[in-house]
């Protein structure tokens, strides 16, 4: 099966938001409509705070049977837990404090405060043994039916920048040591474990990231360009502003209100 590419541009951030959490939502209850379950991987930052609190404001937030979702998260700053600047913390307060979920379902990123204390390679290991334990039957790691990502103005995507160890990974999740941006300590999934999932979103706005967009989508490495590295099973969608897709040509995008 080959894989589906798409580049979708919105006039705004504010319709992207919009636009992201409607789609999310579709494809929660799409997957629980074919496996009985969803399982998605959050990621961090604006605009994906911004697409949270959208899809809890949603008129059809309630189509979604939230106890049966499974959330994972991308990558995470190895921070102590409840600290304002780790995704998780962000996710929760955005939306899912504010849905039913099970508890057993939800699998935050350890935190600095956790059992591992402040070593991000125990940190990644334990992450990476409950993937493991998720998985079913042979598999390393569970099914993951939609993962969203941020791009930053450098192209990386989750916490695996260029050049840095991490983009030359091949365990699933790795531990990140002076990411050259705050805070430099963290954990993330490597690029092998974010193409495992069936669909990837690369979420972004603004002109500061225009450039990385367009070297990622006309084929630049993944360890130069960590988001050039990035391919869903079934589909990788670009969902961009047009601030964002400025660089790129207008053959390779679809334009949205």
């Amino acid at each position: 099966m080959s894989t589906e590419h798409s580049v979708i541009v919105h006039a705004d951030a504010d319709l992207l938001a919009e636009a992201v959490a409607a789609r999310m939502l579709v494809r929660l209850i799409d997957a629980q409509s074919a496996r009985g379950t969803a399982s998605v991987v959050l990621t961090g930052g604006r605009v994906a705070a911004a697409v949270y609190r959208a899809v809890a404001a949603s008129p059809a937030l309630g189509a979604v049977d939230w106890s049966r979702v499974d959330v994972w998260w991308g990558d995470e700053r190895f921070l102590p837990s409840g600290h304002p600047d780790r995704n998780e913390t962000q996710a929760r307060e955005a939306l899912l404090d504010a849905v039913g979920l099970d508890d057993r379902r939800v699998h935050p990123m350890p935190a600095v405060d956790g059992p591992d204390g402040d070593d991000p390679e125990a940190a990644a290991a334990r992450y990476a043994a409950a993937l493991t334990a998720a998985a079913e039957g042979s598999a390393d790691l569970p099914h993951f039916d939609l993962l969203l990502l941020g791009v930053g103005e450098d192209g990386h995507v989750a916490s695996v920048f260029p050049e840095h160890p991490a983009a030359y990974e091949s365990r699933p999740v790795a531990a990140v040591r002076g990411a050259p941006k705050p805070p430099p300590v963290r954990v993330t999934l490597t690029l092998p474990a974010i193409n495992t999932a069936e669909e990837v979103w690369l979420i972004a706005t603004g002109s500061g990231k225009a450039v990385a967009i367009a070297m990622a989508i006309s084929g630049a490495g993944a360890v130069q360009v960590p988001a050039g590295g990035v391919e869903g099973i079934e589909r990788t969608l670009w969902l961009l502003d047009r601030a964002a897709a400025a660089q790129l040509p207008a053959r390779a995008v679809s334009l949205r209100s």
